[in-house]
């Protein structure tokens, strides 16, 4: 798969997930933009990507804000003259007892989750519809939106709503020549890997946990311009741990 002069926004690119999506576009030659609220980290990757002879620039961005979002494509056309593909991956978590959270705290994991997965596609979609071949759209939902612990209805509630609105904007999108399609990751270790447990590995039918490298490569697959008869769909990249039966011994 080749990537050469693809323009990419990665949004919440500065950290974990996010940054392994840019970097495995960067090796495959595209152009990256950086969107993330965390403008020091954000700065960091850039340095990173340029170190790797990569096109990228960063630009601060709050995905719970429409303006944000709007001035992020803009400044994206003003520097690269096209959007080709976007990666909603911004996110944060919220776990906390259904009795003690406020509306406050709702309406915050949900503007940051999921409205922006409408806004930033809407957007995107603007500029692209207006290219040859179109252009891709990956949103990256969750395992959660199919199994749960106790205390992440809002999380879930989000991630339910990205596999939804995916198919949805497939649909809405296809005249456009714009595939959109999800991701739900499973257990992506953004931390020390070498610090997990053996049973932590075992967990999983591939016989370990997950890399931002893993939903890296599973993006470059859902926008590679050969795998355009893919649309619409929410792959699972988990290692097989969402279809393992556990039981305690």
């Amino acid at each position: 798969m080749s990537f050469d002069s693809k323009v990419v926004i990665v949004t919440g690119g500065a950290n974990g997930i996010g940054k392994g999506i840019a970097l495995a576009y960067a090796e495959k030659g595209a152009k990256i933009v950086v969107a993330d609220v965390d403008s020091k980290t954000g700065n960091e990757v850039i340095k990173d990507l340029h170190q790797q002879s990569c096109e990228a620039i960063f630009i601060e961005t709050d995905v719970r804000r429409e303006d944000d979002i709007k001035h992020l494509m803009n400044k994206t056309i003003q520097t690269y003259d096209k959007i080709d593909i976007l990666i909603n991956n911004a996110g944060i978590g919220l776990f906390k007892s259904p009795f003690d959270v406020t509306i406050e705290e709702w309406d915050n994991v949900i503007h940051t989750n999921l409205r922006s997965v409408f806004l930033c596609s809407r957007e995107a979609a603007k500029y692209m519809r207006k290219n040859e071949h179109g252009g891709s759209i990956v949103n990256i939902a969750s395992t959660r939106a199919i199994m749960s612990e106790p205390n992440s209805e809002a999380y879930a509630a989000t991630k339910g709503g990205i596999v939804a609105i995916t198919h949805a904007l497939a649909a809405s999108f296809a005249n456009e020549l714009i595939t959109v399609n999800a991701i739900s990751p499973g257990w992506i270790e953004t931390g020390d890997y070498d610090h997990l447990r053996d049973i932590d590995h075992e967990q999983h039918f591939s016989k370990r946990v997950g890399k931002p490298s893993d939903i890296g490569n599973a993006c470059l697959y859902l926008t590679d311009k050969n795998n355009n008869f893919v649309t619409g769909i929410n792959l699972v990249v988990d290692g097989g741990m969402t279809k393992k039966m556990m039981y305690e011994e």
